[in-house]
């Protein structure tokens, strides 16, 4: 059976800052406490284009080079698969606001950036990268969704690849229709063959008997159920772990993503 090496993992989220920090609330070896999350700086990216980006593309680069670095891939070779269900919700919230306004006065700038493969342009700026990449959406399933096209991409063309999941809440009114309780954005860098560096080895298989795993912690059950890209929690606790385990991932109507992991 293809399996799949986890080398790097990148993550930010309140009380999850970092995977250092993740690992051990994760594990249990410190308790969770949703405290407010620092602003995201993607230092990768060049002054000029890290002053005109937004929350979104920072939040996502930053995971992206935690996983990177951790991993010790070269960025500038490695395919990328990002994942997000809604996009830049703050960049679509301003453009429907100019569209009331006399005249429609969209920017350029934020019409630019409410694309839904903004963060990987920049990602290719920041990086000088010109691999493969693909951004998705599956709504609330939208992890999973990668994580399969990360390891389809993998396993066919023999390559690491980095996976990025991120979502953030929007801003009111489009709130009242799509509630993200937090920000949450992850980025695994993943290997089709053993190395050195592994944190765990993952099996990937259909299973549409097993529901999709929870936490037992009720605030982080919450940031899982809340944020889309926080559905990847479980897969992150049993690495964090460091034992044999499996999780399953929703995958919608289709069922579930079974996970074997292996640390």
């Amino acid at each position: 059976m293809n399996t799949l090496q986890v080398e790097g993992v990148g993550l930010m989220a309140p009380g999850l800052v970092g995977w250092s920090h993740g690992r051990a609330v994760l594990s249990g070896a410190r308790p969770y406490v949703a405290e407010a999350m620092p602003t995201a700086i993607a230092a990768l990216l060049p002054a000029n284009e890290r002053r005109r980006t937004t929350a979104t593309v920072k939040l996502a680069l930053q995971v992206a080079q935690e996983a990177a670095l951790q991993a010790d891939i070269d960025p500038s070779t490695t395919p990328t698969v990002l994942a997000s269900s809604g996009g830049d919700s703050e960049v679509l919230d301003k453009i429907c606001a100019a569209l009331t306004l006399p005249d429609r006065p969209v920017s350029p700038t934020h019409f630019h950036h409410s694309v839904h493969n903004t963060p990987a342009g920049y990602w290719s700026i920041a990086t000088r990268c010109a691999a493969a990449s693909l951004s998705l959406s599956a709504y609330d399933d939208s992890f999973a969704a990668g994580l399969m096209e990360a390891a389809a991409l993998a396993w066919t063309d023999r390559t690491r690849v980095l996976l990025v999941a991120y979502d953030l809440p929007p801003p009111f009114p489009l709130s009242e229709c799509r509630e993200i309780v937090a920000p949450f954005a992850v980025a695994l860098a993943l290997s089709p063959a053993p190395t050195g560096r592994r944190l765990a080895t993952l099996q990937l298989a259909r299973n549409a008997e097993r529901p999709a795993s929870r936490l037992d912690d009720p605030q982080l059950e919450i940031l899982r159920r809340g944020n889309p890209a926080a559905r990847s929690l479980p897969l992150l606790r049993a690495i964090a772990h460091s034992i044999a385990s499996r999780v399953t991932l929703s995958t919608g109507e289709s069922g579930g993503l079974e996970l074997e992991i292996e640390p």
